[in-house]
């Protein structure tokens, strides 16, 4: 008889959330067609931490007891390393795990992955062989110690690939799985909830523009992130501006904004299924998040990154992003070009095709 296959998915932010759902839903279909597997989520956080909403579990299809909770909070780096490292190694002590799914390039992801190789456990890494090139980058770190200490390289496209094999890599580790943040994309495309903020601030579909902002670099320098505000500010009097924005980033637009921005408007984190409505029924997106610009291509919304590099290249290549660094001139015409609907034609790359988890979990089971 096949033995039991216990899986468990590591996830270190809400937007892992996102990639690891279709795992659930593929471990389940198989389970349910007698093939023996197990799956379980780990959540380095607390449980009721401040960016996960009530909802969000139920959004995606997961149940409480889908996921087990490390309790982990620090704010340095290093700090967060190492209890996280010891927390992790103190569950693997109470559960039998077979395999373990690390998932993207965080902090928390680097340090399970340690723990795991330390057990003797297999470990893949979803979403592998993305690279900015910059070192001083912890997060190029975090890539670079995590892909080389897999087991299993599941890459989201060619890209992702080829930086693997180029970086010394084993080729036999490297499966190009796809794009899975496309699987919940796909699923959920039917389901999709307007927010009754579009009805209150009276927004058409098609006729605002979505921001996102996130990465520190902004957010904790008034003298960039100013002059990106201004151009906001000055084409939301073209198009109506809905910032959707968290804790930090949202103290730091309030303060820098002009006084008269009576059509820029400031909301707080949505729940998964009004964002993806406003995502996908905008006139444009503008963000700093790879994932953000990930589901623009995915709706074929016109979308700008404020941002010099995207570690999600095809987005650009062959989707419906540009860069704009953080170059207040290349934004403002960036803008205008969106808003008078002189935008590229984007199509979507290679394996988005919603089966990435499935083939994940396939090649578990015959690994």
């Amino acid at each position: 008889m096949r033995k039991m296959l216990k899986i468990c998915i590591i996830v270190g932010a809400r937007p892992n959330f996102f990639k690891v759902a279709p795992l659930v839903w593929a471990v389940r279909k198989e389970a349910a067609s007698g093939v023996p597997v197990t799956c379980q989520i780990v959540y380095t956080g607390k449980a009721g931490d401040g960016d996960i909403e009530a909802s969000l579990l139920a959004d995606l299809e997961l149940s409480n007891g889908e996921v087990d909770w490390l309790g982990v909070d620090a704010k340095r780096i290093n700090e967060l390393t190492g209890r996280v490292m010891e927390a992790f190694d103190q569950w693997l002590d109470t559960h039998e795990v077979d395999v373990v799914i690390v998932v993207d390039d965080l902090a928390s992801t680097m340090a399970t992955a340690i723990v795991a190789k330390k057990r003797g456990l297999r470990l893949a890494h979803l979403v592998a062989g993305t690279r900015s090139f910059d070192i001083t980058m912890p997060k190029e770190i975090n890539r670079l110690v995590i892909d080389g200490l897999s087991d299993l390289l599941f890459t989201a496209g060619e890209g992702g690939s080829t930086v693997v094999s180029k970086g010394g890599g084993d080729l036999s580790k490297v499966y190009m799985a796809g794009n899975i943040l496309m699987d919940t994309l796909r699923h959920f495309q039917n389901r999709l909830r307007r927010p009754a903020l579009m009805d209150s601030a009276q927004l058409a579909d098609g006729a605002y523009i979505l921001f996102t902002l996130n990465r520190k670099a902004l957010t904790e320098d008034d003298q960039r992130l100013a002059p990106m505000l201004d151009q906001l500010v000055e084409i939301s009097q073209k198009v109506p501006v809905v910032a959707v924005l968290r804790n930090e980033a949202q103290s730091a637009v309030s303060r820098l904004l002009p006084g008269d921005h009576a059509k820029f408007l400031i909301t707080g984190p949505l729940p998964y299924l009004e964002f993806g409505y406003m995502s996908a029924h905008a006139k444009g997106v503008v963000t700093d998040s790879g994932n953000v610009a990930e589901e623009a291509t995915f709706n074929r919304v016109p979308c700008i990154t404020l941002n010099s590099y995207t570690e999600h290249i095809e987005t650009v290549k062959v989707g419906t992003n540009v860069l704009a660094g953080e170059d207040a001139g290349v934004l403002r015409k960036a803008l205008n070009n969106m808003v008078d609907g002189k935008w590229k034609d984007g199509r979507l790359p290679d394996r988005w095709d919603g089966r990435t988890a499935e083939r994940i979990v396939k090649i578990l089971l015959e690994e």
